[in-house]
């Protein structure tokens, strides 16, 4: 099995080491601007901000977040689910079903936990 795991293990390892290595070489790069009080200021638009700091977002964002994320796991674990599933259907076909069955009533109840909240509708 460490034969399998190795070259994905080999991978994180280098994405780790690029992902940070661009981060330093950014920083070495990067323009240093000095902090001054007007440049913390919140400026947008062209005027300076006038809304308070602490802006409430509402909760249908945070609906409409956990939708995406509800269905866009859903679809990532669906096709390489589909893939094993076609190969290893004679030996194992029954397990899987069961498992992916259950995975996707747990996405069914997320969906209708979202629906009883509302964050379905627009109005």
């Amino acid at each position: 099995m460490l034969d399998q795991l190795l070259p994905i293990l080999i991978l994180l390892l280098i994405v780790i080491v690029f992902g940070a290595g661009m981060l330093y070489l950014t920083s070495l790069a990067g323009p240093k601007a000095k902090q001054t009080p007007e440049r913390l200021m919140p400026y947008e638009c062209g005027i300076p901000g006038q809304d308070p700091q602490t802006t409430k977002f509402p909760v249908k964002f945070y609906l409409t977040a956990i939708s995406f994320i509800l269905f866009d796991i859903e679809v990532i674990f669906l096709y390489p689910w589909t893939l094993i599933y076609i190969e290893n259907i004679k030996q194992m076909g029954g397990y899987l079903l069961i498992s992916m069955g259950l995975f996707m009533g747990i996405l069914v109840f997320g969906l209708f936990y979202e629906w009883a909240a509302g964050g379905l509708e627009w109005d």
